[in-house]
């Protein structure tokens, strides 16, 4: 049986901890939040995070019904970071696209997180929020239902999949990264044209590109298709 959540005015810490802090739910997911930046996800539980904190780890289990709640409400918040501070142009492809880059960026500011959480439905405020967000441009620039929610489908899994792609990449230790990255320069580039014509030719521009995400041109490709669907 699920563990009651107590409300926020009740479970609230009459003390501060021993850092000098009151206990509040978003103090726990900004901690742990940055436990993930530091440790990973093999760093965080709850007692580590109680010791983070300067309390108990059984004071986590007020707020959260346990670990898995916790990783839903980061993942809520790496959402609230996404839109923090947006704003409608009334331009629905360029608002999209706005979008589709924060919510990247986000989760590639916080990459053990978004390995961690990029693949979860939270049902919860944040998330909730953006979606109708995301649903509403469509709807009012007038695509059908139907092909609205085809779209938010495509949009917002191509988002996650590339934050969790390019956020597993800035998680490896950083000689892994380097020594991934190095791959285009030492072997691509010197493959001879007599046996890889085709990487040959193109290799100063795969060296070139195939370090950096290829998100923004996937979100390009995305909302051009879209746009001369609403065009047609």
């Amino acid at each position: 049986m699920a563990k009651r959540v107590v409300p926020e005015t009740a479970r609230r810490r009459r003390r501060p901890t021993k850092q000098g802090q009151v206990l509040t739910h978003q103090l726990i997911v900004e901690t742990a939040l940055r436990m993930l930046r530091e440790h990973g996800a093999a760093g965080l539980t709850a007692r580590r995070l109680g010791l983070a904190l300067g309390a108990d780890a059984s004071t986590v289990y007020r707020y959260f019904r346990g670990m898995d709640d916790l990783v839903l409400a980061i993942a809520d918040e790496l959402f609230g970071h996404a839109v923090d501070g947006w704003s409608p142009t009334g331009d629905w492809r360029a608002d999209l696209r706005e979008l589709g880059l924060r919510i990247h960026h986000a989760y590639l500011t916080h990459p053990q997180a978004a390995v961690l959480t990029a693949s979860r439905v939270t049902g919860l405020p944040q998330e909730v929020a953006t979606d109708e967000i995301i649903l509403g441009i469509l709807r009012g620039a007038g695509f059908p239902d139907a092909d609205a929610v085809r779209i938010y489908h495509a949009f917002i899994d191509q988002s996650l999949a590339f934050s969790i792609l390019d956020a597993a990449t800035l998680a490896l230790p950083a000689a892994a990264r380097e020594a991934d990255e190095e791959v285009w320069r030492d072997t691509y580039a010197r493959l001879p044209a007599t046996t890889h014509p085709h990487i040959a030719a193109t290799a100063p521009l795969l060296v070139a590109r195939m370090n950096h995400s290829a998100y923004p041109t996937a979100l390009d490709m995305l909302l051009a298709s879209a746009s001369a669907q609403l065009r047609g």
